[in-house]
């Protein structure tokens, strides 16, 4: 039975990789500071959803004593490092916080596991770290030096900090850069989970620019499946690949697609083009097809639905 930790373990989409690892017969550690980026709440029912036999750490990534707390038990066999500061905007208002908990949450992670002779890590980056990128799609040869957030600024750190440990000390690693993740218990600041709970209670959802700004739009069970193939990874000792939908939806796009499934229609609060918002993201994910076997599942025409049908479940509610 694998020894699995995974940071962040009680977010949207670290509790449904943890239930899939439970479910798979894992030994299952979670590290997850429940802090108040959104309601801790919904966080601790998240992690509830995957059974009682999960060790749960509670605190601070970027704690040295919660950090050797978690790496007290069992040898881990794997590290699943999802804990983050997350979101290109809030980036902006707090870069300090993100620079700290991201870079040096990371720093200290693999430090322990130096420490601990861990020899494997699945570390969690962005489509954000490709910024500026105009070439369409998005592949992991593209260059990298066109960052227009602090949040993916932090992203493009990690992954030097984990190169550097991979290569110096033998912690083969595998950086994936996912795209736009949705799906039940999405955070509430994200656009489906926001335009779902507006749409549905007649508000009026922000509308930034005007609606031909496009996104790789991922179901979260395609994003696990794509974790779980690399833990079985055994290429170059630090590789990259992308995850995602392999196809763009615009934001006028996504709106119909919500509007449809809710049988309501928006009304539109409309703003600015956001500084440090990507124009557009899509994701070339043929190296994680052929080296992962990573084929995505669930196209957007058919995720937003599920999703919808999930939040009118969880409230008690039907669609108009």
């Amino acid at each position: 039975m694998p020894e699995i930790l995974v940071t962040g373990g009680a977010g949207f989409i670290g509790s449904h990789l943890v239930q899939r690892l439970v479910a798979d017969g894992a030994s299952v550690t979670v590290l997850d500071d429940f802090n108040d980026f959104y309601d801790p709440a919904i966080k601790r029912a998240n992690l509830a959803a995957a059974g009682d036999q999960v060790r749960l750490v509670e605190g601070n990534i970027c704690d040295p004593d919660t950090i050797a707390r978690a790496f007290s038990g069992p040898t881990f066999d794997t590290v699943i490092h999802l804990a983050a500061r997350a979101g290109v905007r809030p980036s902006r208002e707090q870069p300090a916080l993100y620079l700290h908990t991201n870079i040096d949450g990371t720093f200290h992670l693999l430090e322990a596991m130096r420490g601990a002779g861990v020899k494997q890590l699945i570390f969690a980056s962005s489509s954000s770290v490709y910024g500026l990128n105009k070439k369409l799609p998005f592949s992991e040869s593209d260059r990298i030096d066109q960052t227009i957030s602090p949040y993916a600024a932090t992203k493009l750190a990690g992954e030097q900090l984990c190169s550097t440990y991979a290569n110096l000390y033998d912690i083969r690693t595998v950086c994936l850069r996912f795209f736009t993740v949705y799906g039940p218990r999405q955070r509430p600041d994200l656009a489906i989970s926001k335009f779902t709970r507006l749409i549905h209670e007649g508000k009026p959802i922000p509308k930034y620019g005007d609606g031909s700004s496009g996104r790789d739009y991922t179901y979260v069970e395609d994003i696990v499946a794509g974790i779980i193939a690399a833990c079985g990874y055994e290429g170059p000792i630090f590789d990259v690949f992308n995850l995602g939908g392999s196809q763009t939806t615009t934001l006028a796009e996504l709106i119909e697609l919500v509007e449809g499934a809710l049988g309501k229609r928006a009304k539109i609060e409309q703003l600015p083009d956001q500084p440090g918002d990507l124009p557009q993201t899509y994701a070339d994910v043929s190296k994680a097809g052929e080296l992962l076997g990573y084929a995505p599942q669930t196209p957007i025409a058919i995720g937003v639905p599920k999703y919808v049908e999930w939040y009118l479940d969880q409230i008690g509610a039907t669609p108009a």
